[in-house]
């Protein structure tokens, strides 16, 4: 008996030494509602190990627009949005957001309650694009199976887009790299974990440039003059999958993890 008291009371102390630091304990119980926490922190360890990275020249399709297809693991700054901004930067939330931002819980996590992700946000698991003449799409392993659709068929923007999780998106290539604009959001899910608000008035363009065969970088310019003060930008590269396919994931059903998170997001 005092052999085994002895070695659970050093467990604590080996956990310290040698696990990597989270966002806090309510984040660690996050293992499978949505995406998990650890995978956001570290995202190249999740349900698969990752592949060495594949190398080559940027492929094209027939009549040389980039081909951006293939699955791709890479979600960004999933825990904290801040940590895909350039070196030195802050996020300029605005007193009414910041107020938000603190009073969230992270049981109310959308994305931990199997809700779409939104944009930037990407949860940790594979995700593949398809492309057509005149549509993009993303297809989103995690969650509920989401999809988002990019129109590159030339047409303008909604008078008045009806608010919703992916937005309304058009987009148009230059060189290698696809710009997409999108409007027209809800004011539903968190940009991260750790519960950075926005509003309707969110816009986004992002520009995904494959650098090579097997790298896909993502740049981010966000404008939302209801939550943050002047707009920002964030960057992560994604890599190919060129092996995999994206597997059946179904995070709502029987779901219980939601209901143990408790406390205040990761980095309140």
């Amino acid at each position: 008996m005092k052999i085994c008291l002895v070695l659970l009371a050093a467990l604590p102390l080996l956990a310290q030494d040698e696990a990597p630091k989270q966002p806090s304990a309510a984040a660690l119980a996050v293992s499978g509602a949505g995406s998990s926490v650890q995978a956001a922190t570290a995202p190249a360890v999740g349900r698969r190990r990752a592949p060495e990275r594949v190398k080559g020249p940027t492929p094209h399709l027939a009549d040389g627009t980039v081909d951006l297809s293939g699955v791709w693991n890479g979600g960004g700054p999933i825990g904290d949005i801040a940590q895909g901004m350039p070196k030195g930067s802050t996020l300029p939330m605005t007193p009414a957001a910041e107020k938000i931002f603190k009073a969230r819980q992270s049981k109310d996590d959308p994305e931990a309650n199997c809700l779409p992700t939104g944009v930037p946000r990407i949860a940790p698991y594979p995700w593949r694009i398809v492309q057509t003449p005149t549509h993009v799409f993303f297809l989103f392993e995690g969650n509920i199976h989401s999809f988002r659709q990019i129109f590159v068929d030339g047409r303008k923007h909604k008078d008045d887009p009806d608010p919703t999780w992916y937005g309304d998106s058009i987009g148009h290539y230059e060189g290698d790299t696809l710009v997409v604009d999108t409007i027209g959001y809800n004011d539903k899910f968190w940009f991260d974990f750790a519960g950075h608000p926005h509003t309707e008035q969110l816009h986004t363009i992002e520009r995904y440039t494959r650098k090579d065969l097997g790298t896909l970088q993502v740049d981010t310019h966000i404008i939302d003059p209801g939550a943050y003060t002047k707009p920002f930008d964030i960057s992560f590269t994604a890599n190919l999958r060129p092996k995999e396919e994206l597997m059946e994931y179904i995070c709502q059903e029987n779901q219980v993890d939601a209901q143990h998170l408790v406390g205040f997001t990761g980095l309140n």
